[in-house]
């Protein structure tokens, strides 16, 4: 899946693609994997080829005769099967996607001609197929939505396998296109659907039911969806248990990834149950390289854990496989000495972090042959946040800027360029350069909501850092709104004890007052001192600011504190009272804003 590392998938393979639909057999969606898995069957029973919906009852070796006009010749039965299989040879023999396209054009429209009222064409759906494959290796992606919208409508799963595997087909490809695009909730949509297809035609606990799930739940941790992630998760090793051998590479992949969800949601300890099963799995099959990049993680863990001694060593191990295996200057060596020197920064040995960085960095900036600018720039990345760590923001927008720059061609990356500038716009923010920091949120914040992911606590997050960058550029209106925008995500993605939530609670208070609507402001603060006396207690440093800011407040208005607060549901009045400006900005110095994101 584009923007996330699959635990089955080699950081130094070839980003992600569409094929093109084979004839005798449907793709099971699967991630690349450097360990030699079976071969996977067709996600759906076999069937005769006769009936197969993409194979044609005719397969000419000779062109139909063609007519003088283009347009009726496409009335030819036989013309849709050979413009199809011309398209299908064109790209085998490497002559270039603009000559299949017009075959695969062509072929559509025959089929579309020939299909039979009231019966829906098989052929039809598998040359859509075929089309919106070739648009995607142009990179164009936007045609090729439509094209997979319309392929799913023709199949009907209810009418037996071959519907079934055509419309399982459809939904998966237009996800993975939707994925391409960084629209991961549509691309999540999709795989669902095509999931749900597979099921009723194959039952709950057929292998490549299995194989399904496990992709769809590697898109849900792309997505941050950690509960249903992990609940396909189970469900994946589940089916692996039944159909596949002890410590299998299947199993060993299945806890990779259960790992990793584990990690995200902070169990720790049982993220290293599963690195550990996985790395017996792979040593019990021989994959060595698989068993370093295990002891890779298995160091991560132990790091979150405080266990530095034991991380240092899972380090190390893995270095010397990397080294021997892949040579001195492979990235695989270079993302080593990346955790290494956060290890050393974080334990204060600073010299030995520093050497480690430059170490990684002397890799990336020559890399080898086959080394992919999405691995580059992930080291580069992490790089740049031990510089951040460090007090060094200058060389960390540096390497982030370069990081970007290497991201900005690739398909599906969106999402991440859209992180990279809310995290350059914290350091700008933090250096006090506020219009560039607003700036480049905002053109994060434009890519987040292209992508979808509007609703998210990210998205939250950034339009909080956001709004504080317009504060210091006393555009207070803009401010405002985006503050309520941030409330109300957090609200419902994280509730309100959080503490990015109650952040924003305050900077929202914060520019109610500057405003001049005094009583709003007085509202929030009494709502979140009452969240901070009832339900988490008073020993917070931002308590006692509260209060005394809420007491300030209250002196102002010439009234006691309301110890019952109100729900903020209808809190902002739009016919509220507004100061000018000249007053509005007279207490900005004490207006206490928060600062919530990482």
């Amino acid at each position: 899946m584009p923007g996330i590392v699959s635990v089955k998938t080699p950081s130094d393979s070839p980003p992600p693609r569409i094929s093109l639909p084979d004839n005798s057999q449907a793709q099971t969606p699967r991630m690349d994997s450097s360990a030699p898995l079976p071969k996977p069957a067709s996600p759906l029973p076999k069937k005769s080829s006769s009936a197969s919906p993409s194979r044609s009852k005719f397969s000419p070796r000779k062109p139909p005769p063609e007519s003088s006009n283009p347009d009726l010749s496409l009335d030819n039965p036989d013309l849709g099967p050979f413009l199809l299989k011309l398209a299908r040879d064109t790209i085998s023999s490497g002559e270039g996607p603009a000559k299949a396209l017009d075959y695969a054009l062509r072929a559509s429209k025959s089929f579309e001609r020939c299909a039979i009222d009231g019966e829906p064409s098989l052929d039809l759906a598998m040359s859509l197929h075929v089309l919106s494959a070739i648009y995607c290796s142009l990179g164009r992606f936007e045609e090729a939505v439509p094209v997979l919208e319309r392929a799913i409508k023709v199949p009907e799963p209810a009418r037996g396998p071959d519907h079934a595997l055509a419309a399982f087909s459809g939904h998966m490809q237009l996800g993975d296109t939707y994925s391409m695009l960084g629209q991961v909730d549509r691309s999540i949509e999709r795989y669902e659907q095509g999931l749900k297809i597979q099921i009723e035609a194959l039952g709950e606990t057929d292998p490549r039911v299995g194989e399904t799930c496990r992709y769809l739940a590697e898109a849900q941790v792309q997505a941050m969806q950690f509960d249903k992630a992990e609940e396909l998760c189970k469900k994946t090793l589940e089916i692996h248990r039944v159909h596949s051998e002890p410590a299998s590479l299947e199993e060993a992949a299945d806890r990779r990834l259960m790992a990793l969800i584990c990690e995200a949601k902070g169990d720790y300890e049982s993220a290293l149950e599963h690195l550990v099963l996985a790395s017996m799995a792979m040593i019990a099959n021989g994959q060595d390289n698989e068993v370093a990049s295990v002891d890779l993680s298995i160091g991560n863990i132990y790091l979150s854990l405080c266990r530095f001694d034991e991380a240092v060593f899972s380090y190390q191990k893995a270095l010397t496989v990397f080294k021997s295996s892949k040579g001195e200057n492979h990235p695989y060596v270079a993302s080593v000495y990346v955790r290494l020197a956060d290890l050393y920064h974080k334990t204060g040995k600073l010299r030995e972090s520093k050497s480690y960085c430059d170490n990684a960095l002397r890799i990336y900036s020559k890399p080898v042959p086959g080394t992919t600018g999405e691995e580059i720039a992930g080291g580069l990345m992490e790089i740049s946040a031990i510089y951040e760590m460090v007090g060094e923001p200058e060389e960390a927008l540096k390497l982030l800027q370069r990081a970007m720059k290497l991201l900005e061609d690739k398909p599906g990356q969106q999402s991440t360029i859209a992180g990279i500038e809310a995290r350059m716009g914290v350091m700008l923010y933090s250096i006090g350069q506020y219009e560039e920091a607003r700036s480049s949120f905002e053109s994060g914040v434009a890519k987040l909501r292209a992508c979808g992911e509007r609703k998210s606590a990210f998205f939250g997050v950034v339009l909080n850092q956001m709004g504080l960058a317009c504060v210091q550029l006393f555009k207070i209106d803009k401010a405002t709104e985006l503050f309520e925008e941030a409330r109300s995500i957090l609200e419902q993605e994280c509730g309100p004890y959080h503490q990015d939530t109650l952040g924003v609670y305050s900077n929202l208070a914060a520019t109610y007052d500057a405003m001049g609507r005094v009583e709003d402001a007085i509202e929030i603060l009494e709502y979140v001192l009452k969240l901070r006396e009832e339900k988490l207690g008073i020993a917070n440093p931002d308590f006692e600011d509260e209060k005394s800011r809420l007491a300030e407040l209250l002196k102002e208005a010439g009234r006691d504190r309301n110890r019952k607060a109100k729900s903020l549901e209808n809190l902002i009045d739009p016919s509220s009272s507004k100061r000018s400006k000249k007053e509005a900005t007279k207490r900005w110095p004490g207006l206490g804003f928060k600062i919530r994101a990482e």
